[in-house]
């Protein structure tokens, strides 16, 4: 931080070591803290000093949980974002300044992460197409971060970001929240203690998009706002003019920019079958969609994915379904009882039953509902999260990267797997099933399709 001096400033152990380490004492009394400053105390050497790149949005809400932290600096492209109200209708309305009034504001984050030397994380909540780009600088600079979902914009970006991780040693974590609460937990619990015997089929359906999508780009060329920065805005991607349409949401439908219905949901939603069910490289890929445009992903589709076999489970096929495409109704379903919550959900095919949940992995249930009734529930086993930003700053301040649950070791491979379907679906006009070989991060039966695995950065970005 630049106006303000660190507590360890000049000493031998650094800041950083000491949020991450433990102080051995010689020849003095250590006093415990809540004596020095009262129940629930905190002092300022326990707090991370936090930089939050992206603060509209879903920016904002993830900014906003770091208010117990040390958030001295913000990001955004757009100037306007620094002031912007966000809150409940019966809640006072907020915005990023009124948080975090002491926090200096930045529109270039490679600007803030070369200024700002005392930064030990950065949140990054940015369209997707510049998450990798600000999450591997930050972690070059053996920063923590914490990524919205979906961790990245290609394949290749999240298995970089996955290495870099490993390499620098810093705590990582995807912004998936439901992985954090109690339904993922029940699901991987109820399914590892066989409640319905072997699985080889699984479900994950949303009804994303909810923004334009199999659509070609506007031609117009409006003024763009004088707030915005539309050069950082694009970062990476290739140069155009900016349009309404794609900033500041519906960004998400463009291949340049977003990773579609998969890309905003999958995170989600394919988490709850990914973890429970051990999975990681997917064997086989295969797509099937409503038209798309180069410029667009499709409004619907349909997912095929073949997962090999993994130490006791057999060999699993999991189906993603989106754009209000559902999977086939279990006959064992209670007439009008609605598939998942409504939105989206998860469905297990197992040799003994069937469990289904919710977009989040929410309320699991076993189907049909009388099998509920004589549910012996197993032991619960997996350490309960206090929420998934809660669990990235206590890890940080341990210095442990194993400590949170979707850190890129793991949401590196499942946001693989998720934007492989979008390799899939761009060139399912092959008419095939897509070999894809994990170790080796290529398709081996179509050598052409490997070309959408990234894309070329504009130049002046790099990973």
């Amino acid at each position: 931080m630049s106006e303000q001096k660190s507590a360890l400033a000049g000493k031998e152990l650094s800041r950083r070591q000491f949020l991450g380490g433990t102080a051995v004492a010689s020849s003095f009394i250590i006093v415990p803290r809540h004596v020095l400053g009262g129940p629930g105390f905190q002092a300022p050497s326990d707090k991370l000093n936090i930089a939050c790149i992206g603060i509209g949005g879903k920016g904002f809400s993830d900014s906003e949980k770091m208010q117990g932290e040390n958030v001295i600096a913000l990001c955004d492209v757009d100037e306007e974002k620094l002031t912007e109200k966000h809150g409940e209708q019966d809640q006072e309305k907020k915005s990023p300044a009124d948080l975090f009034p002491k926090a200096k504001f930045y529109k270039d984050f490679r600007v803030m992460l070369e200024k700002e030397k005392d930064i030990d994380a950065v949140t990054v909540s940015t369209p997707d197409h510049t998450h990798a780009v600000a999450a591997m600088m930050a972690m070059k600079m053996k920063k923590h971060v914490f990524v919205q979902k979906p961790l990245t914009h290609t394949v290749k970006e999240a298995r970089m970001l996955a290495a870099t991780a490993k390499e620098m040693g810093v705590v990582t974590q995807m912004g998936n929240q439901g992985h954090a609460q109690e339904g993922g937990r029940l699901i991987c619990e109820w399914i590892w203690a066989g409640t319905i015997g072997e699985i080889r089929e699984a479900h994950c359906w949303t009804n994303r998009p909810i923004w334009p999508q199999g659509i070609k780009a506007p031609k117009e060329t409006p003024s763009c706002p004088p707030t915005l920065d539309w050069n950082l805005w694009l970062g990476p991607a290739s140069w155009r003019p900016y349009h309404p349409a794609y900033a500041p949401f519906a960004w998400r439908g463009f291949w340049d920019f977003g990773t579609g219905a998969i890309g905003d949901m999958g995170a989600h939603i394919i988490d709850h079958v990914y973890w429970p069910l051990k999975l990681k490289y997917p064997a086989k890929i295969y797509a099937s969609s409503t038209e798309f445009t180069d410029d667009s992903a499709p409004l619907a589709e349909v997912l095929v994915y073949d997962f090999p076999k993994r130490d006791k489970m057999p060999p699993v096929r999991v189906y993603w379904w989106d754009g209000g495409l559902v999977p086939p109704r279990p006959l064992d379903l209670e007439p009008g009882r609605r598939m998942g919550d409504g939105g989206g959900g998860v469905l297990f095919i197992g040799s003994k039953g069937s469990i289904m949940g919710g977009t989040y992995g929410e309320n699991p249930r076993l189907i049909p509902e009388t099998k509920m009734k004589d549910f012996k529930r197993p032991e619960k086993t997996i350490p309960r999260s206090p929420g998934i930003h809660e669990e990235w700053i206590a890890a940080c301040k341990k210095g442990d990267p194993k400590a949170t649950t979707t850190n890129f070791e793991y949401s590196g491979p499942l946001t693989e797997t998720m934007l492989l379907g979008n390799v899939a679906v761009r060139m399912k006009e092959k008419n095939m099933v897509f070999e894809w070989d994990g170790d080796k991060g290529e398709i081996t039966n179509c050598p052409e399709a490997n070309a959408l695995l990234h894309f070329e950065y504009r130049k002046g970005w790099t990973l």
